[in-house]
């Protein structure tokens, strides 16, 4: 039973083990059981997700897909969607906030959730397991959890629960649950700052327990303090409510630094096509577009312009691409176009009688539908972005051009 504590709060953790990956499985079940990396599919492309059987041969999210492949060449390679991921972010998301009044959504796989208080009703080991088993049984998707006092702890505690399983870290226990664990265990214990602690013999939690609070401090500033109450099981991070996303962003790096004015506004205007199907999706519209080019000499500049609120395709794509020609000056190599649609607000489009046509708005709803039917964004699209590449609607995960899906001209 959980060691209630009425001074203590209740805090526990959701994480959706490599969720990336395990959204692929579902869908194709062939995937099962083999190295699966999830992420951009050409060399400069990186690893959004692997499989745990690919972990085994030493690969990372973050890692660069060339040599991710080069570690374990019999991986499947999967090319990321993020609209199927959200998807199912949204689902989970939505059963977890319909029973817990206190949610913060960290990332699109990660979950906190304050419980305090809640066992004087429920009781809360019961409630968060009949929770986890619900998410499991709706989505079919392994789901890792960990309930302690507070952040810090419960976040370890469904890292060393995973995969797909739980733990419970009792009120007064925190400290010595983390103790012997590595310091790379602590969250807020990066790359950098643990390449440091090994330099100064710190590898497990202990040797960070035992260490005086000043040397932390001399060593790494105000957040050495931080670091060694966390070491302690104390973390007075509050959950933080979930609010709605403010914008919808799309961004393509090239394989090759380019210049050609017509692929770059190809590209804008499947960008702009894309994020516009979106915001339909979501029921929002947007106030704000915002450009980005960033030159082969690492240099990015970018621009945005206030329009009217507006989730139509032909309104975004006018102005992106105005923003991209007034933006695009230098005429130098470019490696990377992005795209962003910010202010948002929920509310469908309302039709402008200045601008728009029944047919027009005919036109987005027949798109839509059929976007909907095959589940495929790509699968309608304007001819105008229907370049010598074939490039489709960009995929966020993708250094490449997606595989041309049997289009129908808009």
């Amino acid at each position: 039973m959980w060691n209630l504590n009425e001074n203590k709060k209740s805090i526990a953790h959701l994480d959706l083990d490599t969720f990336f990956v395990s959204v692929e499985r579902l869908l194709n079940s062939k995937l099962n059981n083999k190295p699966v990396l999830v992420g951009g599919v050409s060399d400069r492309g990186v690893v959004a997700s692997c499989s745990y059987e690919a972990r085994s041969y030493g690969i990372y999210s973050g890692m660069s897909m060339k040599i991710a492949r080069r570690l374990c060449p019999e991986a499947a390679v999967v090319k990321g969607d993020s609209g199927k991921y959200s998807k199912y972010s949204n689902i989970i998301t939505e059963i977890i906030r319909e029973r817990v009044p206190l949610v913060e959504k960290a990332s699109v796989d990660e979950f906190y959730l304050d419980m305090t208080g809640m066992d004087k009703v429920f009781g809360i080991v019961k409630f968060t397991n009949e929770l986890r088993e619900r998410i499991i049984k709706e989505t079919c998707l392994p789901v890792s959890m960990g309930l302690s006092v507070n952040k810090t702890v419960s976040k370890v505690a469904t890292g060393e629960s995973k995969p797909n399983g739980r733990m419970l870290v009792d009120y007064g226990r925190e400290k010595d649950f983390l103790a012997p664990l590595s310091v790379k265990k602590l969250p807020s214990v990066g790359t950098e700052t643990f390449q440091v602690m090994k330099e100064l013999g710190i590898k497990t939690i202990i040797t960070l327990q035992q260490m005086p609070v000043t040397a932390m401090e001399k060593v790494f500033g105000k957040n050495g303090q931080t670091l060694w109450l966390r070491a302690q099981g104390v973390d007075n991070t509050p959950v933080k409510p979930y609010y709605e996303r403010e914008s919808l962003s799309s961004e393509r790096t090239f394989d090759r630094d380019t210049i050609d004015v017509t692929k770059l506004t190809t590209i804008i205007r499947a960008m702009a096509e894309g994020l516009a199907y979106q915001l339909r999706m979501g029921n929002k519209l947007t106030a704000c577009i915002t450009i980005k080019v960033r030159y082969s000499d690492m240099q990015t500049h970018t621009k945005q312009k206030r329009i009217p609120y507006t989730s139509c395709d032909h309104i975004i794509i006018q102005k992106a691409l105005e923003i991209f020609n007034e933006l695009f000056a230098r005429r130098q190599l470019v490696r990377l176009v992005g795209m962003k649609c910010s202010h948002l607000v929920g509310g469908g489009h309302q039709i402008n009688l200045l601008e728009d046509s029944v047919e027009l708005i005919q036109l987005y709803q027949q798109m839509d539908h059929l976007r909907k039917k095959y589940k495929d964004s790509r699968v309608v699209t304007r001819a105008a972005i229907m370049d010598q590449d074939n490039m489709g609607v960009w995929n966020p995960w993708n250094g490449e051009p997606p595989t041309p899906p049997a289009h129908r001209h808009a």
